[in-house]
């Protein structure tokens, strides 16, 4: 089952990013990634956004990539548990030129668009637990319902 992993890190452009704030509120965000390796995956946020806000207070974070046009019956899924947090200096070179490779032509992260000069900063959820989808009624498992199933790399 850990094949589904890297496979959907890899196949998608977009997460859905959970957050909660000091006062325990949830908050959902969808934001385009880039992964590096199975246990960490980058994005691009302004600090004023109110989920990098939230990480800024309460760093745990939930991450879900999945496809929303999987017909119904046959969606894959990949759920994270995680550490959020701002990419340090040393770091970004390299986050950078992942998100960038996987950004169209013409439509790559720029100096101007990043601190100091820009607006946006590179983010990053340290992955701690990987969970995929079980779907219900899986003839491999004894579930009627769908469920998340634990994973770990080998």
């Amino acid at each position: 089952m850990w094949a589904t992993v890297p496979r959907l890190l890899a196949l998608h452009r977009y997460l859905v990013l959970g957050t909660v704030d000091p006062a325990g509120n949830p908050w959902v965000t969808p934001v385009f990634y880039a992964a590096d390796g199975e246990h960490r995956v980058l994005w691009v946020s302004s600090p004023d956004s109110r989920h990098s806000r939230n990480i800024a207070a309460c760093p745990t974070v939930a991450v879900t990539v999945f496809d929303t046009h999987a017909p119904i019956g046959q969606a894959e899924a990949l759920y994270l548990e995680a550490t959020g947090s701002m990419v340090n200096d040393q770091g970004c070179t390299v986050a950078v030129e992942l998100l960038n490779a996987r950004l169209p032509t013409g439509r790559q992260l720029a100096t101007r668009d990043l601190a100091p000069e820009g607006p946006l900063r590179v983010y990053q959820a340290n992955v701690t637990r990987h969970y995929v989808l079980i779907r219900g009624g899986d003839s491999r498992f004894d579930n009627v319902t769908d469920t998340r199933l634990p994973v770990e790399s080998p």
